[in-house]
C-alpha cells in the first residue's frame, strides 16, 4: 500500500502544537519501518523542500516536493493527487484540512473543536477557516483520528454522524535523551540569559486567549510567600489578541516579577522546563497539552486546568484548578511551592510514572493501524 501523508505542517522552523504532533509522528513512522516495510510505501507530500532535521529518504520513504502557495491544497495537492504517479492508496492529514476531493480515501486528525466554544477569541478569518474546512474534513474522511478522548467526545457531540469512524491516539511529550541529562549549570546559564533570578512558576505555549494567561497571571498576583521569591516565566511566541495579556502585567504591576521570552527554540524550552519549580497549564480547553506531559516527564510537578483533554493527560499525578477561578489557580500554585520536601518528591515520582504511559513510538504504530484498517 502507497501512503501519502501531507507533511507541511511539520516541515516549518519554530513547531508549536500540531507542528510538532505530525514532526514526531512522522519520525516514527520512519523509525518504525523495519515493521512496515515490506507491505507499504510512504510519500510524504511537502510544498518546500524537506528541512534538515526531518527524516531521510529510504527506499520506502520518499518526499514528494509540489511547490506552490495559497490555497495549496486546493491548487497543487488535488490535482496532484488525481493525475500524478504512483497514486497513494490513502491519503492521511495530520491536522485538520485534508483534500475535499480525492481520488483515494483520506483521514484527517483533529486536535480539538474549542474554537466553536470560544469564537470571540479567535479571528473572524482563522474561526471560519477552522470552522468550515475542518466540518468538511469530517464528512469526507474515511476515518477520523482524535487525539484524546476528550476530542472524540466534542467531535461526537458537534457532529454525530462521525461516532464510528474515530480513532483515539494519544500523544506523548516532546522530551528527548538530551532533556534528562540537563545540569545545573545549563539551567544557570539559561536563568541568567533571561534574567531569571529566582525560582519560577512556568508557563509554554503561544500567547493567545483560549491558554487563559490573563487568569494566570491574575493568579500568580495573589500568591504572597514571605519566606520565598518567585517569578513567572511565560515562554512562548505572540498568537493572536495577545496584547491585552501584557496589558495585565502593566495594571497589576508585575512588570518585575513576569518574564516573557517570546518564542524560544526547543533547547531553551528543554532547560527553562527543568528548572522549574512547577509548570502550570491553565488553559480554557486543550486537545493534549505536550508541554504539560513534558513537565511530568523531567520531573516537575503540574498545575493544569480541568478542562478539555488535561484530566486525562495529567491524571492523578499533578493538581486540577478551575481555569475560571483564579483563586483556584493561585491555590493549586501554592500547594506546590509551599509542599514539604517529601510530598514535592512524590509528586515528581507520581509525575514521571504518568509520562510513562504515552509514547510517540506507541502513536505511530496506532496511526498506521487505522491508515491500514482504513484502506480495506
Amino acid at each position: 500500500m502507497i501512503i501519502g501523508i501531507d507533511g507541511n505542517e511539520a516541515n516549518v522552523k519554530n513547531r508549536v502544537g500540531v507542528n510538532m504532533y505530525a514532526f514526531k509522528l512522522i519520525w516514527n513512522l520512519w523509525k518504525l519501518q523495519g515493521e512496515w516495510e515490506s507491505r507499504h510505501r510512504l510519500i510524504v507530500y511537502l510544498k518546500n523542500e524537506p528541512l534538515p532535521d526531518l527524516p531521510k529518504e529510504t527506499q520506502n520513504f520518499k518526499y514528494k516536493i509540489v511547490s506552490g502557495g495559497g490555497l495549496w491544497i486546493v491548487t497543487k495537492l488535488i490535482p496532484n493527487l488525481f493525475f500524478s504517479r504512483p497514486m497513494p492508496d490513502i491519503f492521511f492529514s495530520p491536522s485538520h484540512y485534508v483534500p475535499f476531493l480525492s481520488p483515494t480515501p483520506t483521514i484527517c486528525s483533529i486536535m480539538d473543536l474549542g474554537y466553536l466554544e470560544y469564537t470571540g477569541q479567535f479571528t473572524k478569518k482563522d474561526f471560519w477557516q477552522l470552522k468550515l474546512w475542518t466540518a468538511i474534513s469530517i464528512f469526507v474522511s474515511k476515518s477520523i483520528i482524535a487525539i484524546s478522548n476528550s476530542t472524540k467526545n466534542e467531535i461526537v457531540r458537534h457532529y454525530p454522524f462521525s461516532n464510528n469512524k474515530i480513532y483515539i491516539t494519544h500523544l506523548a511529550s516532546d522530551i528527548s535523551e538530551r532533556d534528562m541529562n540537563i545540569s545545573p549549570a545549563d539551567v544557570r546559564r539559561i536563568k541568567n540569559r533571561y534574567s531569571i533570578v529566582d525560582d519560577y512558576v512556568l508557563y509554554i505555549g503561544t500567547l493567545k486567549p483560549s491558554k487563559n494567561i490573563e487568569g494566570l497571571i491574575e493568579a500568580f498576583s495573589k500568591i504572597n510567600i514571605p519566606s520565598s521569591k518567585i517569578q513567572l516565566v511565560i515562554a512562548g511566541k505572540k498568537g493572536w489578541l495577545y496584547e491585552t495579556i501584557i496589558e495585565k502585567v502593566k495594571s497589576l504591576k508585575l512588570e518585575d516579577k513576569v518574564i516573557f521570552t517570546d518564542y524560544i527554540s526547543e533547547e531553551d524550552k528543554s532547560i527553562l522546563r527543568k528548572g522549574a519549580k512547577v509548570f502550570v497549564q491553565p488553559s480554557f480547553w486543550e486537545g493534549f497539552g505536550i508541554d504539560t506531559l513534558s513537565a511530568m516527564a523531567v520531573g516537575v510537578p503540574v498545575v493544569a486546568s480541568n478542562a478539555g483533554s488535561l484530566p486525562e493527560v495529567v491524571g492523578n499525578a499533578g493538581i486540577l484548578v478551575d481555569p475560571y477561578n483564579t483563586d483556584s489557580i493561585a491555590g493549586g500554585i501554592k500547594e506546590v511551592l509551599l509542599a514539604s520536601t517529601s510530598k514535592y518528591n512524590s509528586m515528581v515520582k507520581a509525575g514521571e510514572a504518568q509520562a510513562n504511559k504515552f509514547s510517540w513510538e506507541k502513536c505511530a504504530r496506532e496511526t498506521l493501524k487505522i491508515l491500514e484498517a482504513s484502506q480495506r
